[in-house]
Parts: structure tokens; C-alpha cells; sequence
């Protein structure tokens, strides 16, 4: 069911200004993407089969500048691929995790994608990613 990390998001205040210190690192950004709903631009940067996602909020309100706001910036998630994400959120759900998203929705690159809560994870946001 679980296929590999899918990404690691990170939390930035200002997506140009951490593009560019990533760059210097000798990362590439292989795209940049703005996600309305979820208010947020966020750019993805390879690392071998896996990706680190910078994530700037759109919104003083949206979840990614709450974060930032109450921990500075920095690690905000860990993604997982799966190969069902409707069986993954099943059965994360079943062996009692708190979910946030019940049914996946639209993330980046236009793939699902499906939350859990910290609370129930040792304090770690999972993101399930289909795709």
C-alpha cells in the first residue's frame, strides 16, 4: 500500500527568497504551482525519487500561515505515496487516527491527496498522495 516519500513540505514565508537559498544548495525547481483552495504557492524541488515541496500561504489565514505564525518557518509535513489513497485514509481510520481530510482532495500537480492529524501521529502531519 505505502510505495515511497513522496515529498517533505516545507513551511517558507517567502517562496522566491527560499527558491533562491535552495538553488545555491544545487537544488532544481521543477515547477511552481499556486493551490487556491488550500491558499498556497508552493514550488517542488527533486531529490533522487523524491521531492521537497516549499509551501508560501496565499492568505493570513490559511493553514500554512497559522503554522508559520505559531513555529516559524520550517519541516510542516511528510508525504506518503500510496497506491489507494481511498484504502490508506480506510485504514488509518479503522486503527483509530484522527483524520483531516475524511475524502482525498486536489493537491499539487493536480494529484490526491489526504491529511492526518498530528495529534494522532506523534505530532508529524502525514499527507497521503495518490499518483
Amino acid at each position: 500500500m505505502i510505495k515511497k516519500i513522496d515529498h517533505i513540505g516545507v513551511a517558507v514565508k517567502n517562496l522566491e527568497e527560499a527558491i533562491e537559498l535552495y538553488k545555491k544548495l544545487g537544488f532544481e525547481v521543477k515547477g511552481i504551482e499556486e493551490i487556491e483552495d488550500q491558499k498556497v504557492r508552493v514550488a517542488m524541488l527533486p531529490v533522487g525519487e523524491s521531492k521537497i515541496e516549499l509551501i508560501e500561504a496565499t492568505s493570513e489565514d490559511s493553514a500554512v500561515a497559522k503554522f508559520i505564525e505559531k513555529r516559524g518557518e520550517g519541516i510542516h509535513h511528510i508525504a506518503i505515496n500510496v497506491e489507494n489513497i481511498e484504502k490508506a485514509l480506510e485504514n488509518a481510520k479503522n486503527n483509530g487516527l484522527q483524520l483531516i481530510d475524511e475524502k482525498p482532495r486536489i493537491g499539487a500537480g493536480g494529484k490526491k491527496i489526504a491529511f492526518v492529524h498530528p495529534k494522532s501521529t506523534k505530532g508529524v502531519l502525514l499527507e497521503f498522495v495518490e499518483g
